[in-house]
């Protein structure tokens, strides 16, 4: 059988699912604006009301707060990933890119902040997800890094996993202290990579 479209029975499904995977990310990325301006514990109405959905919704996708947690952070670990190669595509050199990167990432730490307490009574679950963070981030970064240093826009630079931890050091415990600005102590240690020649 052929749909009005000249489509056939496949098409229905597959666009269905193509909808429903746009609006679950929706979902996710609603729900990471929440988290970074409310943290963890906001309100799950809080978070319908940004993605546009009901509460019902929400939990159909995600049953406990704990699940969509780990749902937002992955999806972060996978637009973060993403965004390195697409940069180094479109900023105006791999510097740029980097630091364009690192301030993705920045905005990515702030999402998880509370994901160790939410988590605490399942080791195995976090330490799975830190692994995957791990895999998914640190090549990306080491791609940005070796690329600034081929184009002779930053000094020998420090590995990948290293500049990650130092930038992760930074943003600790800076959403409970007004006068700390992370971002900008970030900027700073970035800017120091470049060479000054």
């Amino acid at each position: 059988m052929v749909n009005h479209k000249g489509e056939g029975p496949g098409a229905s499904a597959r666009s269905g699912r193509t909808d429903a995977r746009r609006n679950k990310e929706s979902l996710l990325d609603a729900a990471a604006a929440i988290f970074v301006t409310s943290g963890v514990e906001a309100p799950v109405r809080d978070i319908a009301a940004e993605a546009g959905v009901g509460v019902g919704t929400i939990y159909r996708h995600f049953p406990t707060r704990a699940d969509l947690i780990v749902a937002v952070y992955r999806h972060q670990i996978e637009a973060c990933a993403e965004a390195g190669p697409a940069l180094l595509e479109s900023a105006a050199s791999p510097y740029a890119a980097l630091v364009s990167w690192i301030d993705l990432f920045v905005d990515f730490l702030v999402t998880k902040h509370g994901l160790a307490a939410v988590l605490r009574s399942d080791d195995a679950g976090f330490e799975a997800l830190h692994a995957h963070f791990l895999d998914r981030l640190v090549p990306v970064c080491a791609r940005l890094l070796d690329a600034a240093a081929d184009s002779g826009e930053i000094r020998s630079a420090p590995g990948a996993y290293e500049l990650m931890r130092g930038v992760g050091n930074l943003c600790i415990g800076a959403e409970n202290d007004p006068r700390y600005d992370a971002r900008r102590l970030v900027g700073l240690l970035v800017a120091g990579l470049r060479d000054p020649r």
